[in-house]
């Protein structure tokens, strides 16, 4: 019974169904956003009650992964994944008509990620994006740093030319990020290449009193193009390589992982298991030379003693 269940698991057939229903539930999580499929209307009332036979069927899809572990159910949760699945579905078994409504259906809306459990590629990928985490936390640090540095910089730089950007810090964080996504950086340029007076409209200007408008062509140059070259050339660029070596690695592990399945199901022992099998028998042989080396040790002694030999037997 538990091969039938463990060929169904690995079966394309039952893994095509579970993405099917997948992408029904969020198809209609994305049907329930309209107001004539609210609760409290017929169309409504049938969406819910086939989120909640799909919901079942997840349930049942979860008994059939356990059941095919066979004498050891708490296999199924040793996989991350499966974990990531129990967690959504006990979630949508929340009381949908009370204050947790909300959480429900957000908790339907989450049912549309378990595609990633079904598609070994999508598992890779958020693998490789798992294990870039680390690496990525370092550069954003770097990348705060280089924020921080041009925030202050040109705070003290363009404030007085152009306080609607450039008034304070937070203003002034809030442009080089529109500048590091290149969107509309040339307007911000040319503010402080030619001076407000030159680019800003009248209505404005009387909006700013206390401005004083002076043109910075080298500053300005010098310092957007350096913080473009920096951030958007440069740091990006290390974000994108750090993920993409991070695929390599899962994406290596994951054919080592199918490898070893492979062996496995076809009865020949996996790289861990022959590691394991040597270890046990270097521990079998250490032990039996240490009994030889003693054996040895006594018969010495009894050469060395011929009268204690003598006079034991």
């Amino acid at each position: 019974m538990v091969e039938k269940l463990r060929a169904l698991v690995k079966s394309s057939a039952f893994n095509n169904t579970v993405l099917a229903l997948i992408i029904i539930s969020g198809i209609l999580v994305g049907m329930e956003t309209f107001p004539r499929f609210d609760n409290d209307t017929p169309a409504g009332k049938i969406l819910d009650q086939l989120q909640y036979a799909i919901l079942w069927c997840f349930v049942v899809e979860m008994v059939i992964k356990i059941g095919a572990c066979g004498s050891k159910p708490w296999e199924y949760f040793r996989q991350p994944w499966n974990i990531f699945d129990f967690t959504i579905v006990a979630v949508c078994f929340l009381p949908g008509n009370t204050e947790y409504a909300a959480v429900f259906r957000l908790a339907r809306l989450l049912r549309t990620l378990r595609m990633v459990t079904i598609l070994p590629r999508l598992q890779v990928l958020v693998g490789a994006l798992l294990k870039a985490i680390p690496s990525l936390g370092y550069i954003g640090i770097l990348l705060g740093l280089h924020f921080y540095v041009y925030a202050v910089a040109g705070t003290f730089l363009f404030r007085d030319n152009d306080p609607q950007r450039f008034g304070a810090l937070p203003e002034t964080t809030l442009t080089l990020f529109q500048v590091l996504t290149l969107e509309g950086w040339n307007d911000v340029l040319a503010t402080q290449y030619n001076g407000s007076d030159a680019e800003y409209p009248d209505s404005w200007k009387e909006m700013h009193p206390a401005r004083k408008s002076f043109a910075q062509p080298l500053v300005a140059s010098a310092y957007f193009v350096s913080f473009i070259m920096l951030g958007t050339m440069i740091m990006l660029n290390l974000f994108t390589g750090v993920i993409i070596s991070s695929m390599e690695e899962a994406s290596a592990e994951r054919k080592e992982e199918a490898r070893e399945e492979h062996l496995k199901e076809k009865g020949f022992l996996t790289l861990h298991d022959e590691l394991a099998l040597l270890g046990t028998q270097l521990h079998n042989l250490s032990q039996r030379m240490k009994g030889l080396e003693l054996k040895e040790e006594k018969r010495e002694e009894a050469a060395d003693d011929p009268t204690g030999a003598a006079s034991a037997s």
